[in-house]
């Protein structure tokens, strides 16, 4: 059957489903769907019950908290919107119920369509992964060719940054939450190895967690890199600003002394299994290894030393 319709409850798959060239294919995405520009223009299909805009990270972790105990989802299904999509496809993920819509959203279309769709599933928890899932959506909507040379383009990027030998590896602690901490799991840890940084605390493929800042204090990281999941450059320097600077005992950590401490743009680079993560890779690189990696071409904005 050719896939003629397609929906998205994924950001990262919306942009790999323009980057293989079928926009004309996309009948419904989601509200964090905000890249490239014209994604903005598709129906919303789902939108959340939170407005992270207006809440601290505090605020929205006690509120996510409190919908998960009582057994609401975080994320809605505009029925109307869906129905008028008539998808032959729905791409959603199983890897985090907080970031994007889950199984529940995908039950729910299935059980209210009344054409059922195929459902493909992206589950990539590393960077192979993430190159994978290009292979696997352009094999399902029949762009393999895009797919092969997309794919090898950002294996070379990566060959790249393996290629490079470092003499000293920094500890580097990278976080994902400020309030409470969260460790950045999943593919961040293997990005931070790959640019030659030792990674602290979190492990290569496994998810999340919270921790403890006495982890924190232990490890004593030499740079630490503020990646809050969803957040961009500037809103992520204002949470540091409102919660950290002026914490006592953060202030003792040898990163901050040293004024080792970064801002990325997580919400375009590190959050998502998306192909941008590759530039996510490029920017650690230049934060990690600068005198190697000082050339790198990235863009602007997308990380700031605090």
């Amino acid at each position: 059957m050719t896939i003629e319709r397609i929906v998205s409850f994924l950001p990262s798959a919306t942009e790999l489903l323009y980057e293989l060239g079928v926009k004309d294919r996309i009948f419904g995405v989601t509200h964090e769907c905000l890249y490239p520009e014209d994604a903005k223009s598709k129906p919303r299909v789902i939108t959340s019950v939170l407005n992270p805009d207006v809440l601290g990270s505090k605020e929205i972790d006690d509120k996510i908290i409190d919908l998960m105990r009582n057994g609401q989802d975080i994320f809605m299904l505009d029925e109307k919107n869906l129905i008028n999509a008539k998808p032959d496809l729905i791409v959603s993920q199983e890897i985090c119920e907080v970031c994007s819509a889950y199984t529940n959203q995908v039950n729910k279309a299935l059980s209210i369509l009344d054409k059922k769709p195929e459902v493909h599933v992206l589950n990539p928890n590393d960077l192979e992964g993430i190159l994978s899932s290009i292979d696997e959506l352009a094999k399902k909507i029949g762009k393999e060719k895009q797919g092969t040379v997309l794919r090898k383009s950002l294996e070379k990027r990566i060959e790249y940054i393996k290629s490079k030998k470092f003499e000293k590896r920094p500890r580097v602690l990278c976080i994902e939450w400020v309030e409470p901490f969260f460790t950045s799991g999943h593919w961040i840890p293997e990005m931070v190895e790959l640019a030659g940084g030792k990674n602290l605390i979190s492990i290569k493929g496994e998810k999340s967690r919270r921790m403890a800042f006495e982890e924190v204090k232990n490890e004593n990281p030499e740079i630490i890199i503020m990646m809050p999941c969803g957040f961009d450059t500037a809103r992520t320097i204002s949470e540091y600003k409102n919660i950290l600077e002026n914490n006592d005992m953060w202030k003792k950590l040898e990163a901050v002394k040293t004024n080792n401490i970064y801002a990325v743009d997580a919400n375009s680079y590190f959050s998502k299994p998306s192909i941008r993560t590759i530039t996510g890779l490029e920017i650690l690189a230049k934060i990690i290894q600068p005198q190697i990696f000082g050339e790198l071409d990235i863009p602007q904005n997308s990380f700031k030393q605090i």
